[in-house]
């Protein structure tokens, strides 16, 4: 009766009388319908079908979503006219599609608490951070001021500095509560990780490849050919010709193989100095010859020679980039000097800033004191410059008057007082007297000799033919030749075709 009584001074006037209609007799038995009432402000649902004497299994919606279909305030009404119709709790609840717990979980809210029992409470733990609030503004301020760290980087400088510990979840709840939001920002695909090798042991592998420049003087194109050991970036022999030919990667192998021995393989680009499309070229039938493999790099990837297109870099920018040789055999011996100088004295990033002599002989140290020793002191100045020319420079009086007489280049200038400066032209000193030879360098140079260089196409007006027929001379050198009828049939002095 209190409840009854609290119940109508919460609602005061509320109605909520229903009324129930008879509804034809079936073989099932009867069955009622509730008629809504209007003052509910909702629907009630109709109660379900059953045959009598048991009870069907009925697929019931989870009773969270129920309760939370339900206002407060209609709640409140539900339980006053639960009340009010003097019906048990399961008859009541089958009337308005509820259960009987969620019946009595109501009333017993509404006796404990009154109708703020019936308001909707957050389950669950409370929302929002729990960090510390000394935490949040420290995320909070290392956010503003560095608007590009992540919550992982957030987290890892808050527990290397002020040793606060917090999360990369909990720094993004954080950031989210102070309204960050996640932005989906087109990236760039990241290119390919570096992948590197390197073998374990001198000579296991080589390296070898083409390197092409011109020189300036000549306005010549030569070309560059070397051969690498992977494992200490020792350049084991070079060759330099004025052709990509075959032979020329053939005689730099040799050399190298003369002078430190046969690799057990050799890695090489595509190139036709190496592989041919159809069949085996020279060079793979050398290989085989000697019994050493040959490993083939990917078409169009120089990353997998990257050792010695490294190599090439260098050279360029220490040394052929400013450097200006007379000839071919100057750039021999002059490149020849650099290498001799990146092998033995520059040190090298890629093996511990070691030079590449320290790797290649780490197990004959006292080879490597006798080739060290062999190398010029300035083999990098050699390369670069040249063999340095003496300075010239006379200066005196003739006839009460001064003169000098010094060189720029090579040429060589009077200045007279009271005239003005003139170039002039001094005798060559005899031969051998002050000659200055630049010294050989060590490193094995594979290049042709000066016999094997092809000169080009002959000079007009000779031919092939009129060294071998000058050599042979008298009668056996006649041969017959058809001439033409309308042209002097006389042969030149030196045994010459007419």
């Amino acid at each position: 009766m209190e409840e009854e009584s609290r119940l109508d001074s919460e609602l005061g006037q509320a109605d909520c009388s229903s009324s129930e209609e008879a509804l034809p007799a079936t073989d099932d038995g009867p069955v009622t319908e509730s008629v809504e009432p209007p003052q509910f402000g909702f629907a009630l649902p109709r109660p379900a079908r059953r045959k009598p004497g048991g009870r069907g299994l009925v697929k019931a919606e989870p009773s969270a979503e129920k309760i939370s279909a339900y206002k407060p305030e209609q709640r409140l009404l539900i339980l006053d006219c639960w009340q009010r119709s003097g019906l048990p709790a399961r008859d009541f609840a089958d009337l308005v599609g509820l259960s009987k717990h969620t019946l009595y979980s109501w009333k017993k809210a509404f006796r404990q608490h009154g109708p703020a029992g019936l308001m909707d409470r957050h389950r669950g733990a409370k929302p929002g951070s729990k960090l510390p609030d000394l935490t949040q503004r420290s995320i909070l301020m290392l956010k503003q001021t560095h608007p590009d760290w992540g919550c992982e980087r957030i987290s890892m400088m808050l527990a290397r500095g002020p040793a606060l510990g917090a999360s990369p979840g909990a720094v993004a709840r954080v950031l989210r509560e102070a309204g960050y939001e996640l932005e989906e920002s087109p990236t760039h695909p990241h290119p390919d990780k570096v992948r590197s090798f390197e073998r374990a042991i001198p000579n296991q592998l080589w390296q070898t490849d083409l390197f092409t420049f011109v020189l300036k003087r000549q306005n010549r194109r030569v070309y560059l050919v070397a051969f690498m050991d992977d494992h200490s970036r020792f350049l084991v022999s070079f060759g330099l010709h004025a052709s990509q030919s075959t032979a020329l990667v053939l005689e730099v192998l040799r050399a190298g193989i003369t002078s430190y021995g046969a690799p057990r393989e050799v890695l090489t680009d595509n190139g036709a100095q190496y592989v041919t499309w159809r069949g085996k070229s020279l060079f793979t039938r050398e290989l085989e010859k000697r019994g050493i493999a040959q490993i083939i790099a990917r078409p169009r990837h120089p990353q997998t020679l990257g050792k010695i297109e490294r190599f090439w870099g260098t050279l360029w920018r220490e040394c052929l980039q400013a450097a200006v040789f007379i000839d071919l055999a100057d750039a021999r011996a002059r490149i020849g000097h650099f290498i001799d100088w990146y092998n033995f004295h520059r040190p090298h990033s890629g093996i511990d800033s070691l030079a590449p002599a320290d790797r290649y002989f780490g197990a004959a140290p006292d080879m490597l004191r006798a080739l060290r020793a062999q190398v010029a002191a300035n083999a990098l100045e050699l390369a670069r410059n040249g063999v340095p020319r003496p300075p010239f420079y006379v200066a005196g009086q003739v006839g009460g008057k001064n003169f000098s007489l010094h060189a720029e280049g090579e040429r060589v200038f009077l200045t007279q007082e009271g005239q003005q400066r003139r170039e002039v032209d001094l005798a060559p000193p005899a031969p051998g007297a002050t000659d200055n030879v630049m010294p050989a360098a060590i490193c094995p140079d594979g290049s042709p000799t000066e016999r094997e260089i092809d000169t080009g196409e002959p000079a007009p007006g000779t031919s092939p033919l009129d060294n071998f027929l000058a050599s042979r001379g008298g009668s056996d050198a006649r041969v017959d030749i058809p001439t033409d009828p309308h042209r002097d049939t006389t042969t030149a002095e030196n045994g010459g075709a007419p």
